[in-house]
């Protein structure tokens, strides 16, 4: 399972859109679009996860495609660094 970047999205998009666009490419096993915690509203990328092959035809179809007016941005997702995140302990 290889999981896409998908950036620059419109504001507007839903995740049912963005599935049936990377479904002409393949079988997707799920969209995660990213809201803003304080807000709820959409920041403008989401994550879409497909098998290896379909997630390399997608990639290549649809990197630099326009989609809903904005010129999509579709990458293999990198792995985030953990940090220790909340405040510092005390001792």
């Amino acid at each position: 399972m290889t999981k896409l970047y998908v950036g620059n999205l419109s504001f507007t998009v839903t995740d049912e859109a963005v599935n049936a666009l990377f479904s002409k490419h393949g079988t997707v096993e799920k969209v995660s679009m990213i809201t803003d915690r304080d807000t709820g509203r959409p920041r403008g990328f989401a994550f879409v996860e497909m098998s290896n092959a379909d997630a390399t035809r997608a990639m290549q179809a649809l990197n630099d495609t326009e989609f809903e007016g904005r010129s999509l941005k579709v990458s293999e997702a990198k792995e985030r660094e953990r940090t220790g995140g909340g405040r510092p302990r005390r001792y």
